[in-house]
């Protein structure tokens, strides 16, 4: 059993990269069936989310379980609260079961940082997070693994916690840390633009992006709120996380299918198949990537794997 310490003590960043490059490279080669995401709307502002799923022989399976629950009147409360329990593949014992919350923040932030590896220009150095939350501060500790960035820059709907959050922010990682009050500039002055926020409706939009940017976008997981406009998707060459999910749930893309903009070729892979060299991921400096993460199991069991093994033998019982 993990608690949210106990993942904070043990899933370091690039361990989790490294996790999560191998889950996610596995899950588009190999083809391993993973059923959907169910989401259950409890009411207007809880969601209850269950996750089954296997990682690559001779790797685990289990399952998330995990709600979301919108509490507007306090700003620090922490909207995702679950479990992950892993178990062995062969005998069906559970061998791990661990903090949701702290695995779904490190492992999200990971997987961008395996698409920004991917997609990002090798010279991109300055980040714009759109959004002050827990993902805005683990997705600069995990994009700073994967390019030297000179500078970062943040935007939030209430520009006191933005500065707050960057002060902090510019301490923990030694990084300029600058909040910015227009997102319009913000995106104009970044390289990589990461948007990880509750929105509702578009917080960036296509006419702000400059070209040679990736953007991971991240906030919204299921089908409904949206970050980024249609005129951002239709611009970019667009990866996701898992074809199939995107198809029903990336509400970003489904906006721009529906209005007749773009069709499903527009997905032009799985990040898996960017990692395994199937399909081209950038081809020249000028483009705008984007990478749309909804989340995928393998990703949190692959982080539970990697902790659980870093634990060791369990003591035998007395």
């Amino acid at each position: 059993m993990i608690d949210a310490d106990g993942v904070r003590r043990l899933l370091d960043y690039e361990g989790c990269i490294a996790a999560v490059r191998k889950a996610m490279s596995d899950f588009s080669v190999l083809g391993t069936p993973q059923p959907l995401r169910n989401i259950h709307r409890v009411s207007a502002d809880v969601l209850l989310g269950t996750m089954p799923g296997s990682l690559a022989a001779p790797g685990g399976m289990g399952a998330k379980l995990a709600s979301v629950v919108r509490d507007p009147d306090h700003p620090g409360h922490n909207s995702h609260n679950g479990v992950v329990v892993l178990m062995d593949r062969n005998t069906g014992i559970v061998t791990c079961v661990a903090d949701a919350t702290e695995i779904t923040r490190i492992r999200t932030a990971a997987a961008s940082a395996v698409a920004t590896a991917a997609l990002a220009r090798p010279d991109a150095a300055r980040l714009a997070i759109f959004g002050c939350g827990h993902q805005a501060e683990s997705h600069i500790h995990a994009i700073m693994r994967v390019r030297q960035l000179e500078e970062v820059l943040v935007w939030g709907r209430r520009p006191g916690s933005a500065a707050s959050f960057a002060g902090r922010l510019a301490e923990a990682t030694g990084i300029p840390v600058i909040a910015i009050r227009d997102g319009e500039e913000a995106a104009a002055r970044a390289d990589i633009i990461c948007t990880v926020t509750c929105a509702d409706t578009p917080v960036l939009y296509g006419k702000w992006v400059k070209p040679g940017t990736h953007v991971n976008v991240v906030g919204s997981s299921y089908a409904g709120p949206t970050e980024v406009d249609s005129e951002l998707v239709c611009a970019s060459r667009y990866f996701v996380d898992s074809r199939e999910s995107a198809l029903v749930a990336a509400a970003e893309f489904l906006i721009a299918r529906d209005a007749g903009l773009i069709d499903a070729t527009h997905i032009l892979g799985e990040i898996g198949e960017v990692l395994a060299g199937r399909v081209a991921g950038r081809t020249s400096d000028e483009q705008i990537t984007v990478y749309k993460s909804l989340g995928h199991v393998v990703q949190d069991l692959a982080a539970a794997a990697y902790i659980r093994e870093r634990v060791g033998p369990c003591p035998a019982s007395a």
